[in-house]
């Protein structure tokens, strides 16, 4: 299976979800440069600890105890962050306290799915929904798909390049800290231009 999704696939993905192909490219280039794997071969991800912390709780963990102990992975504040390779460390030290709400911490591949929408994207567990994300570019893509067929008002703010109002459903409330809804327009521009 590939690695790299092609033009091919792009377009597929667009007519699925009723998108300009600029819009789905633009996704892909402000949450992981278009890669969604490793020099490794390994998918890109990226763990939160806050997350964590919140897998934790409903997983009925004493996560006091755990921010005590495990503080640079278990938090109630987002951080720590080391990315590429380095955040598999991150994610195999929390893989040690709980393997599954690790895997649900963390953001997988091209469009950095979070792994707690395992279930809600129709994946049999967090498992199935971790080795599709190592399986295939195609994989990550259709991940993708799913979770914006579960999310009306996100294809909605994409449809009409309402680019804050969909940072803010995808990326979360801090979307503006990290400028998400400035670059997407950035490189919506740039696509839509080179498709013109």
């Amino acid at each position: 299976m590939s690695l790299c999704l092609t033009d091919a696939d792009y377009q597929r993905a667009a007519f699925n979800l009723h998108l300009p192909l600029a819009v789905v490219r633009a996704v892909a280039e402000v949450e992981s440069q278009g890669q969604g794997f490793l020099a490794d071969g390994r998918p890109v991800i990226l763990f939160e600890r806050h997350c964590f912390y919140k897998q934790l709780k409903q997983y009925g963990l004493d996560v006091a105890q755990c921010a005590q102990d495990y503080s640079h992975i278990v938090n109630a504040s987002p951080g720590g962050y080391q990315g590429g390779v380095m955040e598999y460390e991150r994610l195999a030290m929390a893989q040690q306290i709980h393997e599954a709400a690790a895997y649900e911490a963390t953001s997988w591949g091209i469009f950095q799915i979070m792994g707690w929408h395992w279930r809600a994207l129709g994946y049999a567990s967090i498992d199935s929904f971790v080795q599709c994300m190592h399986r295939s570019a195609s994989d990550q893509l259709m991940a993708f798909i799913r979770y914006l067929k579960s999310q009306p008002t996100l294809i909605k703010a994409l449809q009409t390049q309402q680019w804050a109002q969909f940072a803010k459903g995808y990326n979360g409330l801090d979307y503006a800290r990290h400028a998400y809804d400035i670059k997407l327009a950035q490189a919506w521009e740039k696509y839509a231009h080179v498709a013109a």
